[in-house]
């Protein structure tokens, strides 16, 4: 009879895991969307945590009121206005996060159409909505990737978390194309993750539940609906902006070099596997 014989090898730096890896201080990471909701979060709790957040938005206005609020908590950031669909604002956008700082650690895809969307069977969808919600959802994530690649390559060290949506699990009707769109994520995901791995580079992806935020909606799930999510939940509460923080963060640190190309659910266990 055999036995296993598990052979850990030494991270690169030849000692053992500390707090230091767990830690986002003095890395620089851009935050798409970031201008508002999920982003808005995201942008406010990294530079809380010591990091440099780059709040990139099409809505400049936005952006610099996050700005503001996260320097006037003492953290540091840096507001952009960037059109994720268009190829040569998000090259301005990376040309100006190293002009300022010469590095780019990590890249939150987090920019999405979604709240201005109608809810309508997918044959009543306009072609140009259509094709408005796969340039931003689907293009602009592959834009962004392909702008900060080279600096992570070059680097030897980066990470890049993609924002899905548990519509993708849950087959959310009369969203056929945001559905789509976030669908496609998991799989860019994968694949990203495959060739840029050798260069120190992690991809991964986060599904969130009915995230919260001050974002208004076009449509609103209704009471009902919003109590029938709670009851399929293993935590039985609604889902916050906050609640992501946790592992977009920890997928932006080295102690989670040994991840990459997942998909992670972080809904409360309403889309567990069984």
């Amino acid at each position: 009879m055999t036995q296993d014989v598990f052979i850990h090898a030494p991270d690169d730096s030849g000692v053992p895991a500390s707090a230091r890896d767990f830690s986002v201080e003095n890395r620089v990471v851009i935050i798409t969307g970031a201008g508002q909701g999920i982003g808005r979060e995201f942008a406010r709790q990294f530079a809380a945590a010591g990091a440099v957040a780059v709040v990139a938005d099409l809505n400049i206005a936005n952006a610099e009121r996050v700005q503001a609020e996260i320097q006037a908590a003492g953290g540091k950031a840096m507001a952009l206005k960037v059109d994720v669909g268009d190829r040569a604002s998000v090259d301005a956008m990376v040309a100006a996060v190293l002009a300022n700082y010469g590095r780019i650690d990590s890249l939150i895809n987090n920019a999405a159409i979604f709240a201005t969307l109608q809810k309508r069977p997918f044959d009543q969808i306009p072609l140009q909505e259509w094709e408005q919600v796969m340039r931003i959802n689907i293009t602009g994530v592959f834009n962004c990737a392909s702008a900060v690649a080279p600096v992570m390559r070059e680097a030897g060290w980066g990470r890049i978390v993609n924002i899905s949506s548990d519509s993708v699990r849950l087959g959310v009707a009369n969203y056929l194309h945001y559905v789509t769109s976030k669908s496609a994520l998991i799989g860019m995901t994968a694949s990203l993750a495959r060739e840029l791995g050798p260069h120190g580079i992690t991809v991964n992806c986060i599904r969130p539940g009915g995230v919260a935020t001050e974002v208004e909606r076009t449509v609103n799930p209704t009471q009902e609906r919003r109590q029938q999510m709670l009851a399929q939940q293993c935590v039985p509460k609604g889902q916050v902006p906050t609640d992501l923080v946790g592992i977009v963060m920890f997928l932006t640190t080295p102690a989670s070099a040994f991840i990459s190309g997942q998909t992670i659910a972080c809904d409360g266990g309403l889309t567990h596997s069984s």
